[in-house]
């Protein structure tokens, strides 16, 4: 798309001047994005195209992202905190509404106030890991009294164990890419542990454990930090859902905590990082302070429980002829998949 349509979209919205410039910004997978000047010079935004096919709701989204950022920063000005737009973040309406997103052509755009003096930070370091937990704690405590209705589920039941594994048995049934003679060995390991897989599930049925208001997509890389290396906001909410907390927990380690890459063939190089597991845990806790004793216990299930999902996931991908994880070589769904559940094995003997 040339500048100057998307000049022309970024003028829809409540901005203090005329757009100056529109340049693309990051390297996100799944949304566009793009940094937005005027020329006013003050004042920077961001705008996004959404992805409206990973993301099928997006009015449920966008409402979604309000209501949370309207309720953290409503805490926020409570505590008397200074400089509240570094924060949280604050989304543009549009000039002639108060909705916070517009469709265009099909495509659906959204603007944020752009936070100044702000950096992400990609290393995982024991350091990095126990800001991102803390930030990752006082953001569900902060939500942990959200109001009225659940928030919607942006992708539904993303991490839902259960469902993911009647999603592989379907798979198998299938058969569709006539894989499934190959991989005895991997659903052999599944079948064994599903019953402590999906010891959440059944808790929450029980109403022995809550779902909370969580982000589901926690890494360093969502939390915005200052130029000292000091926490501003948790940020890419898109995937704000109820979830159980082991979504925020048990899903950072599983990729943070691990030694090698996702994918890495040799599966005698995975290891863990416990130092980064210790780090990130200490962070959590210090400001998670609303768990309940069920979700405690859930914490150290979860950081098997996440590779063990995700081993499934590929697997089912790879059984049903590779239609949803991008794959580089005919066997890479395979390879993620024995290295996830290489990682869940290891995480299951500590």
């Amino acid at each position: 798309m040339n500048e100057n349509k998307l000049k022309e979209i970024a003028s829809m919205f409540r901005i203090e001047a005329p757009v100056k410039s529109v340049t693309p910004l990051g390297d996100g997978l799944i949304n566009d994005t793009f940094r937005v000047t005027t020329e006013a010079g003050g004042e920077e935004y961001v705008l996004q195209r959404v992805n409206h096919h990973v993301f099928t709701d997006v009015a449920a989204l966008q409402k979604n992202i309000e209501r949370v950022t309207t309720h953290i920063r409503h805490k926020l000005e409570a505590a008397g905190v200074s400089d509240i737009d570094r924060r949280v973040l604050r989304l543009i309406p549009l000039k002639n509404s108060d909705m916070t997103y517009a469709e265009v052509s099909g495509d659906y755009w959204r603007m944020t106030l752009m936070i100044p003096d702000s950096q992400t930070i990609s290393e995982v370091t024991p350091c990095t890991a126990c800001l991102t937990g803390r930030a990752i704690g006082e953001f569900e405590a902060m939500l942990a009294d959200l109001p009225g209705e659940p928030v919607a589920e942006s992708i539904p039941r993303f991490h839902d164990m259960e469902f993911r594994l009647s999603q592989l048995r379907e798979a198998v049934e299938a058969d569709r890419a006539g894989r499934v003679a190959e991989v005895g060995d991997l659903l052999e390991l599944i079948s064994r542990y599903e019953d402590d897989m999906t010891w959440a599930e059944r808790r929450y049925r029980a109403g022995e454990l809550p779902k909370r208001v969580c982000h589901c997509d926690t890494k360093v890389s969502n939390i915005l930090f200052d130029r000292d290396g000091d926490v501003l906001c948790v940020i890419d909410l898109d995937t704000l859902m109820p979830s159980f907390v082991s979504s925020d927990y048990g899903d950072f380690l599983r990729t943070a905590a691990c030694t090698t890459p996702e994918d890495e063939p040799d599966l005698s190089k995975i290891g863990v990082n416990r130092e980064i597991i210790d780090a990130f845990t200490e962070g959590y806790l210090s400001t998670a302070t609303f768990l309940t004793p069920a979700e405690r216990e859930l914490l150290p299930r979860s950081i098997a429980m996440f590779p063990y999902m995700q081993g499934v996931r590929f697997l089912t991908d790879y059984l049903n002829g590779d239609t949803y994880y991008k794959i580089v070589y005919p066997e890479h769904n395979l390879v993620r998949a024995r290295a996830q559940l290489r990682l869940f094995e290891l995480q299951l003997g500590d």
